[in-house]
């Protein structure tokens, strides 16, 4: 009865938008459900052919129809069986026309029922798994005792346990399920996984096909795997993403031939499509922090042949300007060591001063995997830095200026610049432009002045934590703490005034402008600090269409001395902030509040008592 009253609702709604046709489309305004528990209300939405028009009056807006809503309550359905939840059912809907009849509001009943749960995990014919391999894999499955039986989650729990036989030696291995259902109802299932893991295999020899320029030999030596060890899947996934990484080829793939015939040693293919070897790019922007911009960029992607790449970057802005010019060899001892060298002319300007870098340094990268590396580099340079003519004629800073080794009537600081630097990097992050979960490590130590002859004589100590937490489909918390330390080598004259810190900007503190946090001069001019703390927390949802919002809570603080981080110091700001998803990552608008002004602060030569700011930029803010 209930069937044949919806139906008649719906003749009835066609029959009202066909009245008022010519007045315009009647318009989905709202899809709201009732008596959903148990799944992700959102990613409920997003299987539906049924949309939301956007409250925004330039947003997109859906129009109803009656055959795809028609569709959706059996795609409903669908979407919980697939959960789980055999027995779910839509109990009705209900269906408004505003005033106007251009718009309706939608209401979707559902009766979600009781789910089928998993009730006990079996696995059989593991046995080339090691006893803790097995242990590992059953804790690592995605789907669990006592939860409800998700298909997904099934599905993926069987490709685990195939990547698992496959990471050790069994490149023919599959693995199917079964299901028992049983209790009251059938809303008991006990899943069984049954290995067929083939026959132990090595790696055989290396086929290699689609290359034109690329030598044969410059390919094999990227891959991390060789003819005769056992059969690991990862190394041949870790291959194919170095293959990609020095950005020769527009497609790679490897895989291993004749996977039928399950030889003792599997053969593999490598198969590349070469890309366009050198690349040159312009653009021009506009960001908060250093105003209109111009960039330029020149890359030889096979520069002398082997894969190695050479380049020019240029760049100007209120901010910062210069050239820089890198090299980079993919492959010194074994394809996870790269050797890069890199010179620069580069200016930068802040507050209170400004920086001119002429110099360069070379490195040897270890990446032992996608996720860890680690980096050693030498640093030859020769630094120049000039304070602002508000500061040098400011008298109380005399003194101070004398202490960093600026020349107090010139106020300007010249030295060389020679260290040792070491840089280690771990990542469990899914994405690098926009990640939704996962965390990353970075940690930096830096020391001049004991190892190699130079001015300036200092130990600089840095680590900056990233951790992003997916709390539901469509929203992601995340959190960044970072923390940095300069120790002068007998005196703060040691240390070039570059080099010191400061925070604010549009991926730092938004509540401030770059440099606007550190120390003040008794006239109000930021003048850098020796030690730094700061965090930011963000909470990142998505709106509708392209747009996602966040809100965000930023601290920290800089001071003058070593190791003189007091939490109790901290400059707080709060805001809002829209995004605009892109393939080159999210357009980005903040608007950062500060919640304790700095007394005080001068900006531009003029006391700055706004405590707000607004920020434009390209890419997540961490």
């Amino acid at each position: 009865m209930r069937g044949c009253v919806c139906a008649l609702v719906l003749i009835a709604l066609a029959a009202q938008a066909a009245a008022c046709k010519e007045e315009g489309t009647v318009k989905v305004r709202s899809l709201t459900f009732k008596g959903v528990k148990s799944v992700d209300e959102a990613r409920l939405k997003s299987v539906l052919a049924t949309r939301e028009s956007s409250r925004i009056p330039w947003g997109k807006k859906y129009g109803f129809d009656r055959a795809r809503f028609e569709a959706d309550l059996k795609r409903i359905q669908a979407f919980y069986a697939d959960r789980g939840f055999a027995d779910a059912r839509v109990t009705g809907f209900d269906v408004k026309l505003n005033d106007k009849q251009d718009a309706v509001d939608l209401t979707v009943s559902i009766d979600e029922g009781e789910p089928v749960r998993v009730t006990a995990i079996d696995f059989v014919g593991f046995d080339p798994l090691p006893p803790q391999e097995l242990d590992a894999l059953k804790s690592r499955l995605a789907i669990k005792v006592g939860a409800p039986r998700d298909r997904q989650l099934v599905a993926g729990s069987l490709d685990m346990a195939v990547n698992d036989l496959k990471e050790h030696g069994r490149p023919y291995a599959k693995v199917t399920m079964q299901e028992t259902l049983e209790g009251d109802g059938n809303h008991q299932s006990q899943l069984t996984f049954t290995a067929q893991a083939g026959k132990f295999a090595t790696f055989g020899r290396v086929e290699i096909a689609g290359n034109t320029t690329v030598s044969s030999r410059d390919i094999e030596r990227q891959l991390t795997f060789k003819p005769g060890e056992p059969y690991k899947r990862s190394l041949v996934q870790d291959s194919q993403k170095r293959l990609y990484g020095i950005e020769l080829f527009q497609f790679v793939n490897v895989e291993g031939v004749n996977v039928e015939q399950q030889p003792d040693q599997l053969p593999m293919r490598v198969t590349v499509v070469e890309g366009k070897h050198q690349r040159v790019n312009f653009g021009v922007g506009y960001g908060s922090d250093e105003k209109a911009r111009a960039e330029g960029e020149y890359h030889h992607v096979n520069f002398l042949g082997g894969g190695r790449t050479a380049g020019a970057h240029g760049r100007y802005s209120s901010l910062d300007r210069g050239i820089r010019l890198d090299f980079n060899e993919p492959y010194v001892f074994s394809p996870h060591f790269a050797f890069a060298a890199d010179g620069q002319q580069w200016i930068t300007f802040a507050p209170a001063y400004s920086s001119s870098v002429t110099g360069g340094r070379v490195s040897l990268t270890h990446r032992g995997s996608e996720r860890t590396s680690w980096a050693a580099s030498i640093i030859a340079e020769h630094d120049s830095s000039t304070v602002s003519k508000s500061a040098l004629e400011d008298p109380s800073l005399y003194t101070s200026l004398i202490a960093l080794g600026l020349n107090p009537i010139t106020g300007k600081q010249n030295g060389t610049l020679s260290a040792i630097a070491f840089d280690a990097q771990h990542s469990t992050a899914d994405s690098r432009l926009d990640a939704r979960r996962g965390y990353q490590l970075a940690f930096h130590v830096e020391q001049a002045g004991r190892l190699l002859p130079g001015t300036f004589k200092y130990t600089a100590v840095s680590i900056d934590a990233r951790h992003y937490l997916a709390l539901r489909y469509d929203a992601v918390l995340a959190s960044r703490v970072q923390v940095a330390n300069l120790r002068p080598i007998e005196s703060q004259d040691n240390v070039p005034f570059g080099k010191l810190y400061f925070l604010g900007g549009a991926s730092s503190n938004r509540g401030w402008g770059r440099y606007e946090i550190s120390p003040l001069s008794p006239s109000g001019l930021p003048i850098g600090g020796d030690s730094l703390f700061g965090f930011n927390e963000e909470f990142r949802k998505a709106l509708r269409g392209n747009f996602h919002g966040v809100v965000f809570l930023d601290g920290g603080n800089v001071w003058a001395d070593s190791w003189a981080i007091r939490l109790g110091d901290l400059r707080y700001a709060i805001g809002p902030g829209l995004r605009y998803q892109t393939p080159v990552g999210p357009l980005r608008f903040d608007f950062g509040y500060q919640l304790n002004p700095i007394p005080g602060l001068v900006v531009n030569d003029d006391p700055h008592p706004r405590r707000w700011r607004i920020h434009f930029s390209i890419g997540q803010a961490f």
